[in-house]
């Protein structure tokens, strides 16, 4: 199912400077007020923190978002690009609806992530439980 939601040539010009350049750790995007398009809300810079990105997600509000996820395993250090579709239990329904239906024009665009992770609250996304799905073999 798809919302007719367009993707702003920005938000893939900047996932390429994360993914590339690693100039981001991550990335917040949002749809737009009138429903028509999906847009960068934030990027942060190269050293923000896990605990910044989860303080720009809404409590409240649907978002996408791409983090560039550093951790260590006893093999050595590793790296992932996450794609987070958040969802917040006391979101709207309507907004829930749009996003649930706009992932995939966003999702197809960005080649190279390498783990999804859907949070409905923040104890589902905190940096133990992203580190356990990224480091299932």
């Amino acid at each position: 199912m798809s919302s007719g939601v367009t993707v702003q040539s920005k938000c893939l010009d900047t996932f390429q400077e994360l993914k590339l350049k690693k100039n981001h750790k991550y990335i917040i995007y949002k749809i737009s007020d009138d429903l028509k398009s999906i847009e960068i809300e934030k990027s942060s810079d190269a050293s923000a923190t896990y605990d910044d990105f989860l303080g720009d997600l809404p409590g409240d509000d649907c978002r996408y978002a791409i983090y560039d996820f550093d951790y260590t395993i006893p093999e050595g250090p590793r790296n992932k690009i996450v794609f987070f579709t958040w969802s917040p239990d006391n979101s709207k329904i309507k907004s829930k609806m749009i996003y649930a239906s706009s992932k995939d024009a966003l999702r197809r665009q960005l080649v190279g992530i390498g783990s999804e992770i859907q949070g409905t609250d923040f104890d589902e996304v905190t940096y133990d439980v992203v580190l356990e799905k990224v480091n299932r073999k």
